[in-house]
């Protein structure tokens, strides 16, 4: 991504409204078919609630729980394998960066902010090939600035399959 695509992708973000302007050009994709609108940042006060999106639906992903302390969710193993199927390492990465970054938009929502992605590593401890997985999100540091949570993944004996850690930086909105 370029320097000037990362500004106006921020700007997007911290400016209401300015989501689904930036949007209106590319509204229908190569297919014709019109994507779903960006909502805005969250209202001031009020805790922002999680909304899939089109990965997520695809990957089967299932809200448990939401709040500050703790997001909470499921994802199917079964269509989220690799070719030697075991579940793939890019969809557990995938399903905690965005567990991660919920649990970090709440957090950002009781400041009247958003919160955008800024670094995530993960340590994939062993896999499995069915069943259900569970991605827990936990903060590690909720700031003013920036939040660091860490994100685990269990199967359906409560084993570790795999730890991430995700920082995003809050943001305020632009007036």
């Amino acid at each position: 991504m370029t320097p000037e695509a990362r500004d106006a992708e921020l700007t997007a973000i911290q400016t209401p409204g300015a989501t689904q302007a930036a949007q209106a050009p590319q509204a229908a994709g190569a297919s014709g078919a019109a994507r779903k609108p960006v909502p805005d940042g969250p209202t001031p006060g009020e805790l922002w609630k999680i909304t899939l999106g089109e990965l997520d639906e695809k990957m089967g992903v299932k809200i448990v729980e939401e709040s500050v302390e703790r997001v909470v969710a499921t994802m199917p193993v079964e269509g989220n394998r690799q070719s030697f199927g075991l579940l793939h390492g890019g969809a557990s990465l995938a399903v905690g960066e965005a567990v991660g970054s919920w649990a970090a938009v709440i957090h950002a929502s009781t400041l009247g902010k958003t919160a955008v992605g800024v670094d995530v590593s993960a340590t994939h401890h062993r896999s499995t090939r069915s069943g259900l997985i569970t991605i827990t999100a936990t903060p590690i540091h909720l700031g003013s600035t920036l939040t660091t949570h860490e994100v685990l993944i269990t199967n359906d004996a409560g084993q570790r399959l795999c730890t991430l850690r995700i920082t995003n930086l809050l943001l305020a909105p632009r007036a």
